[in-house]
Parts: structure tokens; C-alpha cells; sequence
């Protein structure tokens, strides 16, 4: 049975390459809405998806270091589109439609679903997926949907937990063991799981440094 951990701090040499690819060009590239739309698969690219308001767009805006490089939103399912971001001419970001919709009409849920299906299943540069939790709150049905449909699409992912410092830290242990424990039921989940504040910047060199050394 696999370990899940916490993720350790990234070694020097990570933590540069993570400052130093995040530090460089980050350009909004385009909204897609279906996937002709997608651009050229010639570089690498990791993509963030999490369910509505668990804090994705403050986290690429952190991860950047940019305000409103993807626009944060109280408006849950206000991301409709895949967004491809260039980090320099090494990798793509990519920000994916929040899941989990609350004020969205059945057929634009549904037209986001199958676009996420089909970017998932065939996207050959796609090294990596970010699953994002909300550390208040844990797994969510929702989340473990998404967690099966990166199963069924072999696409490896890695949690990343949001907002930790928005609990207490007992609240904090028991949210982390509760997913670990439904992680071990997901064969495509990355053994180490980063725990994140986008405000106070914690484990924002990690992801960083895990994004760039990926190949």
C-alpha cells in the first residue's frame, strides 16, 4: 500500500529552477473552448483543477506572483473555459473549469464536463494534474469524481491542499489523514501531498520547485 506524506521542502537546486521559471515571462496564451481550440502540444504543461471557490485562481496568482494573472471569483463556475498560461517557453499552466458547479445551467455543466474528459484523456504533454482541496473541508464527493476520471485517464495527479491556514491545526491533521485515506483508493495519485497558503506563501516555493523539475 502506498505512503501518502506531506511534501517535503524542495532541495536548493529545485527551489531555484522553481524561482527562476515563475520569476521569468508568465503570459495569458488563450480560453479554449473545445478541443480543436487547444494550442500546439510542444511543451510540457501541468494543469490545476479543483471544485468552485477552493482557491485556484489565488493560487496561480500566488504561484506567479501576479495579482490577477487568472481572476479570483466569488461566483462559483465563473472559469468556463481551459486557460493556457506559457510559463517562458519551457512548460504550459494550464487552469482548468472549477467542478462542483453551484450556479451554472445543466448544459453549460455538461459541455464543461466532456470538455474536461476529453483535454484529461488526450493530452500527450500532460505530465501532471493538481488536484486542489480545500483544506477546510477535506475529500468531497466531487473531488473524488474528478480523482476517478484521472484513474480512467492514467493522467498522474497530486493533491494540493488550500487555505491550511484557515484551521486550527487539529482541524489541519484530521482534514490531511482524511485524504490520505481516499487518496489510497486512486492507483494515478501522487504519493506526497502539498499543503498550501496562498496568502501567507506556504508551500509556494514546494509547488513551485515541482513544477519545474518535471519532464
Amino acid at each position: 500500500m502506498i505512503d501518502f506524506t506531506l511534501a517535503p521542502e524542495a532541495e536548493p537546486d529545485a527551489r531555484e529552477a522553481g524561482r527562476l521559471l515563475f520569476a521569468g515571462p508568465v503570459d495569458f496564451v488563450k480560453g479554449v473552448v473545445a478541443m480543436p481550440g487547444l494550442p500546439p502540444a510542444d511543451r510540457i504543461e501541468v494543469c490545476f483543477a479543483g471544485r468552485s471557490n477552493v482557491g485556484k485562481s489565488s493560487l496561480i496568482n500566488a504561484l506567479t506572483n501576479r495579482k490577477n494573472l487568472a481572476r479570483a471569483s466569488n461566483t462559483p463556475g465563473r472559469t468556463q473555459e481551459i486557460n493556457y498560461f506559457a510559463l517562458g517557453e519551457e512548460k504550459y499552466l494550464v487552469d482548468l473549469p472549477g467542478y462542483g458547479y453551484a450556479e451554472a445551467p445543466v448544459a453549460i455543466v455538461a459541455k464543461w464536463q466532456a470538455l474536461l474528459k476529453s483535454y484529461l484523456a488526450g493530452r500527450s504533454t500532460l505530465r501532471r494534474a493538481f488536484v486542489l482541496i480545500d483544506t477546510r473541508h477535506g475529500v468531497k464527493a466531487v473531488d473524488a469524481e474528478i480523482m476517478k476520471l484521472l484513474d480512467r485517464s492514467a493522467v498522474t495527479f497530486q493533491v494540493v491542499m488550500t487555505k491550511s491556514d484557515k484551521v486550527s491545526r487539529a482541524e489541519r491533521e484530521a482534514n490531511i489523514e482524511q485524504v490520505k485515506a481516499a487518496l489510497s483508493k486512486h492507483p494515478a495519485a501522487y504519493p506526497e501531498i502539498v499543503l498550501t497558503s496562498s496568502e501567507k506563501g506556504d508551500g509556494i516555493e514546494t509547488l513551485r520547485a515541482i513544477i519545474a523539475t518535471l519532464e
